[in-house]
């Protein structure tokens, strides 16, 4: 019962199957391995696998936009990562993190650069989108310029090699972030509410022991609020609290300063491929000639992005993995 159920056309021997399960590298309830992608079922992670040669193609889906459309909410975003077989099928898959499809889809481009990681449509709206950014750039960039255009995309290359590090920076400052911003009290109340939901659910029982109706009602009730506020990220822990999230940060930030040579370009505090990125385009838009120019111009231009501004999804996106780093550290 613990083999993994055979998808798209490809089989793998019973012996290969078993050692690469086993030594896969695990994202949230997925994994890929030397031989197979593993794929998890409503219930069960990694319940299935498809041979790599069996995949046609695999890409993120969110079934909302970040932030359910107005950047709040507790249900803002509900991510899948989707799987397209050789025999024409499609597997859809769940995730609780966005982070873990991020970080899939990063460790695929490294083990099978050739297989599609973005949807058709997707692709679709990546071609116009370049095609609309190269009209903004400069033919010919000045040779500072483009020394320094250089020394960027050899670090953003740097980077992209260490893809769990930099995705740890970016969600730890976006936990510090919350957390800076958050009421300490609503997490006491949440922890109230927590004991009477458990309170409510004994009660309950006991009165459905007993035959009374109203029994049902506060079991459910109760079962409710415990579901809800344990899953809302909400309730102090040994790991969501001020003091170990600020120490996650602190050492996100340490480890991603261990990789990188003296000399590279951007603090480690924002040592992160999106920065590299939008510094990149701030040199081919002709606005700056040096790297120090660039990050600033970079830096004003994440300041004025604020809830009024409406901007494309790829932006938004770009822009929710990397300006709480910079809301931390004040632009410094």
């Amino acid at each position: 019962m613990f083999t993994p159920v055979k998808l798209g056309n490809t089989t793998l021997p019973p012996e290969v199957l078993k050692a690469d399960k086993k030594s896969c590298k695990r994202y949230g309830p997925c994994g890929v391995g030397e031989q197979a992608l593993y794929l998890n079922s409503f219930f069960i992670d990694r319940r299935y696998y498809v041979a790599l040669e069996s995949v046609r193609r695999v890409f993120k889906r969110v079934a909302m936009s970040k932030g359910g459309f107005t950047g709040k909410g507790a249900f803002g975003s509900i991510p899948y990562l989707v799987v397209e077989l050789d025999d024409g099928s499609q597997k859809q898959c769940n995730f609780k993190h966005e982070e873990d499809v991020d970080l899939l889809l990063a460790h695929m481009a490294r083990v099978c650069p050739d297989i599609p990681r973005h949807s058709v449509e997707a692709e679709r709206r990546l071609r116009e989108k370049t095609e609309r950014e190269a009209k903004r750039y400069l033919k010919q960039l000045t040779p500072q310029a483009q020394a320094a255009r250089e020394t960027l995309e050899q670090a953003q290359q740097l980077l992209e090699e260490y893809p769990e590090q930099t995705a740890k920076l970016s969600t730890a400052a976006k936990a510090k972030r919350v957390n800076d911003r958050s009421n300490p009290a609503y997490r006491w109340v949440a922890l109230a509410i927590i004991v009477a939901g458990i309170a409510a659910v004994v009660y309950g029982i006991m009165a459905l022991i007993r035959g009374e109706n109203v029994g049902v009602y506060f079991a459910l009730f109760g079962l409710a609020a415990i579901f809800f506020f344990s899953g809302a990220h909400v309730l102090p822990t040994a790991k969501n609290n001020k003091k170990a999230i600020a120490q996650e940060w602190e050492r996100s930030i340490s480890d991603v300063a261990a990789l990188l040579p003296e000399d590279f370009p951007v603090p480690a505090r924002y040592a992160h491929p999106v920065v590299l990125q939008r510094m990149i385009r701030v040199l081919r838009e002709g606005r700056a000639q040096s790297v120090g120019e660039a990050l600033n111009v970079m830096k004003k231009d994440l300041k004025a992005l604020n809830a009024s501004v409406q901007v494309e999804q790829e932006e938004y996106d770009e822009v929710v993995a990397i300006k709480p780093m910079f809301l931390l550290w004040d632009y410094e």
